[in-house]
């Protein structure tokens, strides 16, 4: 998909890109897709190199073009210093352009720095961000005059609006927070037949709201959030070019397998969740570690969230087996970006893989290799910085000590470590309100108190 003639008929394609322009793309952002990370992160120096030079023109437009590549680069990879480039990029972009007499760039160098931002709320789990980001967005508002500027302002202050909500509200305000996204989708629809920059961020807006559907989904277990979402990011998939467009058709596959894995686990079609699972893994073929490291982590995470379902349904040792190496191959990329919470994710349901081989097998080994890894996890994890990470694998470490206590029909503290850690997360989970999470240790504190393991004798 990232052929190297397919690369150069793309970068020399037309008179827009001129021969002798700083870097590969020349300033065109939407030639970014067609560069791996190594190449990208070239370019965003390159772009800070032309935006520095005493003789370049207009200045604030070079240091905003800088500030897209290197938050793309943060996108990729997770790297904090390229996300703080970004940042400080677009802010002197923002700085330099004149409100009264550039508007519409002022306002895009503000949605910039907003979308940095979120980024830096996904990544990191600073929610704090979130709220630094809708400033942005709403000062970017109030001065674009429409256009490019004010479609992407409006789908970030949608973004935070629905981030808020996501963790406790209902379907009702899941198909509200989707609405706010028909408006500008439409505005950048609409944009793609005079500006080539729009076709790209309109499906990044439809992918935004698919993700958003699926979290919303996934959570409720509600079946038609999840169709939705599937509908969203197969709409975004046939909107691009997957010779000029790899990644965010990639990216669009990606959700839609991983939205069509949860439908099938709600839905209890075991059908569903197999062709979720071969979207995941096609998907992967068109996607390479070196071209978005994290992306692929985030499609080696779905795909393994997929063969559990597919191992719970059947009972099958193997998909837990091949849903484990996903979770492996995943920390290749995330051992190198401790701070974000997907870390702390993976490792807790990479336990949960290997506990439900235990049952099955009854080999005790696994369940030791599964607890020493979450320990590891649980001294890396900052509590204060990413409670509710925290707090998961509690959980999870939990669900391996009732595991243990099923299989031996001994205790050997098992049971008194397992309670204190449910309790702990237990307080968390309140403090978050976060209801499902809460309901799952509240039913794993009351089978590790009153289930049968607690009629055995301690040993």
């Amino acid at each position: 998909m990232f052929e190297l003639g397919r690369e150069f008929m793309r970068l020399f394609a037309g008179e827009r890109i001129k021969p002798f322009a700083d870097g590969l793309t020349g300033g065109d952002a939407t030639l970014l897709e067609l560069l791996d990370l190594q190449l990208l992160t070239q370019e965003a120096r390159a772009a800070d190199v032309a935006a520095g030079r005493v003789s370049a023109q207009d200045k604030p437009q070079r240091r905003l073009d800088a500030a897209i590549v290197w938050r793309e680069v943060a996108r990729r990879s997770g790297d904090a210093v390229a996300l703080r480039k970004a940042a400080a990029a677009a802010e002197i972009a923002c700085s330099a352009f004149d409100p009264g007499k550039r508007p519409d760039a002022w306002a895009r160098a503000r949605c910039e720095q907003g979308f940095s931002g979120l980024l830096g709320a996904e990544l990191f789990g600073d929610p704090g961000l979130d709220a630094a980001a809708a400033a942005a967005f709403r000062e970017a508002r109030s001065v674009a005059k429409g256009g490019l500027s004010a479609a992407l302002a409006d789908i970030g202050l949608a973004l935070v609006e629905a981030r808020g909500q996501l963790a406790t509200g209902g379907s009702d305000a899941a198909w509200a927070a989707a609405a706010c996204f028909n408006a500008p989708i439409a505005a950048l629809d609409t944009l793609t037949r005079r500006s080539s920059a729009a076709r790209p961020l309109a499906a990044e807006a439809r992918l935004i709201r698919a993700d958003l559907l699926c979290g919303w989904g996934a959570r409720l277990k509600d079946d038609r959030l999840l169709r939705a979402a599937i509908d969203d990011a197969a709409a975004a998939a046939d909107r691009l070019d997957l010779a000029y467009e790899p990644l965010t058709w990639a990216r669009a596959e990606i959700l839609r397998g991983q939205a069509l894995a949860l439908w099938g686990e709600a839905a209890g079609d075991i059908d569903a969740v197999a062709a979720g699972a071969t979207t995941l893994a096609g998907a992967l073929d068109h996607l390479t570690r070196d071209h978005s490291p994290l992306d692929w982590a985030r499609t080696q995470i779905a795909l393994a969230h997929a063969l559990q379902a597919l191992g719970e349904a059947s009972s099958d040792e193997r998909a837990y087996e091949q849903a484990v190496t996903c979770y492996d191959r995943a920390n290749l990329v995330l051992k190198d970006a401790p701070a974000t919470p997907l870390r702390g994710l993976a490792a807790g349901e990479r336990a949960m893989c290997l506990a439900r081989s235990a049952e099955l097998t009854g080999d005790l080994g696994v369940l030791d290799a599964a607890e020493a890894a979450l320990k590891i996890e649980l001294a890396v994890l900052q509590p204060r910085r990413d409670p509710v990470a925290w707090a998961l694998v509690q959980l999870h470490l939990a669900r391996l000590y009732e595991a243990r206590l099923d299989i031996t029909g001994k205790d050997r503290g098992e049971r008194a470590a397992g309670v204190l850690a449910l309790d702990a997360a237990l307080d968390v989970f309140g403090e978050q309100g976060l209801r499902t999470l809460s309901v799952m240790a509240t039913d794993a504190l009351e089978r590790l108190r009153n289930g049968p393991a607690a009629k055995r004798t301690a040993v």
